[in-house]
């Protein structure tokens, strides 16, 4: 039957014969897609260096070692330490076929070295595939991902994958820019307000490495001085690596880099970025192109060649903690990589931390502070209102300001915007009697009873059950009023007290990165204050008892470092600026932050932990989960003579519906924790017992020997510990 006889639009098979033939000499030259890497049975092997040690990535503790493979002689030239490969793990020693082992899982790894031989003595498989030639991991990274594992515990895959970002291959196809020369030394500029600070600034120019703590002074300047002591050390022919809490801080330091040196000689390294554009800027640090960066924690392990300083600013935000596996924290990686590397280290923040006078104490690094007249000069006044002051207040036993922070508010926007910081977001309060101050719990649990938005009915934040009909059990008053306030509430509540002023909310719904110098009323949760033009006329510390009273170790720093925060977007007291905080005035933090003195308070601090062994003068570790678990995980494990355990004492069991975190009871189980601490000079004696012990029960796991044993959390420096 001829074609012309077939209906039309039919496949292939209906063609004239010269169709069907060009189809078939296309499908002949095009290139046949391998749907999986071949197991290169009966290939020859390269003639030089045939073993290729693997890191796989497996993130299990037993398996944290290197594995050998054969090297195909068609993979010689691309199989470089260093290298993306794949690689079929997992199959047994009865699967071999002409003297190669076969079959496994395809997973991903990093070729580390070639050798000769194998000190295995068993047949090898072969490498499945070099996905890419391109030399991601040197020694250099390799030996900072093995120290950070180490330390935390962890295993270097892990690691590895907060080091290397995911392959972007539009992003590896193009090439980086060219290097530009290095830039001319700055001036010290503002960092001339710092007793050492011109001195700091020349010696990364003369190409020293300094390790500094700096006690930045209040105000916006700092992100200028950040970008100076980049600039000093680009100059010194060195790379620079700056590390920020958010993404807010990498735009300003960002900005303040591009007009001190202009476009290309950094590159910016956030999460938030897409993977094609963050790959090709980790791509154009790993190859040269760039000598300095500028990023969130995804930054920390940037590959910056000729490193001469790393910098990380307020080491105190929970930002800087990784919430995944083994959760490095910023400040240790860096404090690793200036040993490794033998750099400078700069640590910078309004506040001072416990960790960070540790450094000064120590011997480490030298302090970068400011004297008592530049402080003056910079920081605004501080006023208090403590639990004697409300009493004697009318107006603020049923209004939610005093009116000594009313008459401030007032007088503050007459001349520019007002920051509100709130301790807690969003709108449902906890309620209290409004005449004695005593708790309102429901009849039937005696829960907490909660405000509602759209609702004039209160509720038990435990049980549900609504109350609808509360009087006070102590005193008999019906009138309530809020214990702690949310973000939004806080606002309506000023909107109705300043009907005149626009009010703006600042939380993890809508986080404002600036506001103008309008006068405003800014309400904020701590950690989302925007930065005003020119500054805030006065800053109002709400609640501060709330943030003072958690029941944890840091409280008082914490509290402290966001105090200070809010504090330093306050214009200078010379022009007006003015802190109203609503905490007990003869609290040790309460009064550091009236003089201004963030340096006094860590190194009491510091000296209290050491009587008592907290840390940072100890090393602690957290081993958490079902309580049979954890007790037969510390009968296991074989702890350095020096350790102690504390506890394990039961956690607060996570609520349905909310959402769990690293390393939390799932939803409705009990589980416990345990803390084991340690004398300086033995953490990584610690470490490397709790990772025995854990690699232990893995391998257990894995080999079904024992069943499915339940899961149990180590944390190396847990950040809430009671």
């Amino acid at each position: 039957m001829s074609s012309e006889n077939e209906p039309a639009g039919g496949g292939a098979d209906d063609a004239p014969p010269e169709q069907l033939a060009l189809i078939r000499e296309t499908v002949r030259r095009a290139k046949t897609p391998r749907a999986k890497p071949r197991t290169w049975r009966g290939a020859a092997l390269a003639k030089e260096r045939p073993v290729a040690r693997v890191l796989v990535d497996k993130g299990v503790l037993h398996l944290d070692r290197y594995f050998d493979y054969a090297v195909p002689e068609e993979l010689d030239s691309e199989a470089q330490p260093g290298v993306r490969v794949r690689v079929r793990f997992g199959a047994g020693r009865h699967r071999v076929r002409d003297g190669r082992r076969e079959g496994g899982g395809l997973i991903d790894g990093f070729l580390i070295e070639r050798l000769a031989e194998s000190d295995y003595s068993g047949p090898l498989a072969a490498l499945a595939q070099v996905v890419s030639p391109e030399r991601i991991l040197d020694e250099e990274l390799l030996g900072l991902v093995r120290a950070v594992a180490d330390r935390y515990a962890g295993s270097v895959a892990d690691v590895l994958q907060l080091a290397v970002p995911p392959r972007n291959a539009r992003a590896e196809k193009r090439p980086s820019p060219q290097p530009l020369p290095p830039p001319a030394p700055p001036e010290p500029g503002s960092w001339t307000r710092y007793e050492q600070g011109a001195a700091f600034v020349a010696a990364l120019a003369a190409g020293s490495a300094p390790r500094a703590v700096w006690n930045a002074l209040p105000g916006p300047q700092w992100t200028d001085e950040l970008a100076r002591a980049v600039t000093a050390t680009l100059a010194s022919g060195r790379g620079a690596l700056v590390v920020l809490p958010d993404g807010r801080a990498v735009a300003r330091v960002d900005a303040a880099l591009t007009a001190l040196l202009g476009e290309g000689r950094h590159a910016v390294l956030t999460a938030d970025a897409g993977p094609e554009k963050r790959y090709a800027q980790w791509l154009a640090v790993r190859r040269g192109a760039v000598r300095a960066v500028v990023g969130t924690r995804a930054a920390m392990f940037a590959p910056v060649r000729d490193l001469g300083l790393v910098a990380l600013w307020d080491d105190g935000d929970d930002s800087h903690s990784e919430p995944h596996a083994p959760q490095p924290h910023a400040r240790e990686v860096l404090l690793l990589r200036a040993a490794q590397d033998r750099c400078a280290f700069l640590l910078g923040a309004w506040n001072c931390t416990v960790d960070a006078a540790q450094l000064v104490e120590t011997g480490w690094a030298r302090p970068l502070v400011a004297a008592r007249e530049q402080v003056r000069a910079a920081a605004p006044l501080v006023r208090t209102v403590g639990d004697q002051d409300l009493a004697r207040d009318e107006a603020a036993r049923a209004a939610r300001l005093p009116t000594l922070a009313w008459q401030v508010v007032r007088d503050g926007l007459r001349h520019g915007p007002v920051l509100v910081q709130v301790p807690r977001r969003g709108y449902v309060p906890r309620m209290a009697c409004a005449a004695c101050r005593t708790p309102a719990r429901c009849r039937h649990c005696a829960g907490p009873l909660e405000g509602q938005e759209s609702a004039s009915a209160l509720r038990c934040g435990w049980c549900g059950r609504e109350e609808g009909d509360w009087h006070c059990p102590e005193c008999g008053g019906f009138r309530l009023r809020a214990q702690v306030v949310g973000a939004r509430r806080t606002a309506e509540e000023l909107g109705r007290a300043f009907p005149a002023v626009p009010v703006r909310t600042s939380g993890r719904e809508q986080v404002l990165d600036t506001v103008s110098q309008a006068p405003a009323l800014v309400v904020s949760t701590p950690g989302a204050e925007p930065v005003a033009e020119g500054g805030y006329t006065v800053a109002l510390l709400l609640d501060g008892w709330a943030m003072l009273g958690r029941p944890d170790l840091r409280a008082g720093e914490d509290a402290l470092r966001r105090w200070l925060a809010a504090a330093s977007l306050v214009r200078p007291q010379s022009a007006g600026g003015t802190v109203v905080a609503i905490a007990e005035p003869t609290l040790r933090p309460v009064q550091a932050l009236v003089r201004w003195d963030p340096v006094g308070h860590a190194v009491r601090e510091l000296g209290e932990r050491a009587e008592l062994g907290f840390p940072p003068v100890s090393r602690m570790a957290a081993v958490t989960g079902p309580p049979e678990a954890v007790a037969g995980f510390l009968r296991a494990v074989e702890l350095p003579g020096e350790a102690e355990v504390l506890g394990p004492v039961p956690l607060p069991v996570t609520a349905e519906g909310r959402p769990r975190r690293v390393g939390a009871p799932p939803p409705g189980e009990h589980w416990e924790r345990a803390l084991v601490r340690v004398p300086p000079g033995r953490g990584a004696a610690l470490a490397g017992a709790l990772k025995t012990a854990q690699a232990a029960r893995t391998a257990r796991t894995a080999r079904g020997s024992r069943g499915s044993e339940e899961a149990v959390w180590v944390r190396i420096d847990p950040p809430d510990i009671g």
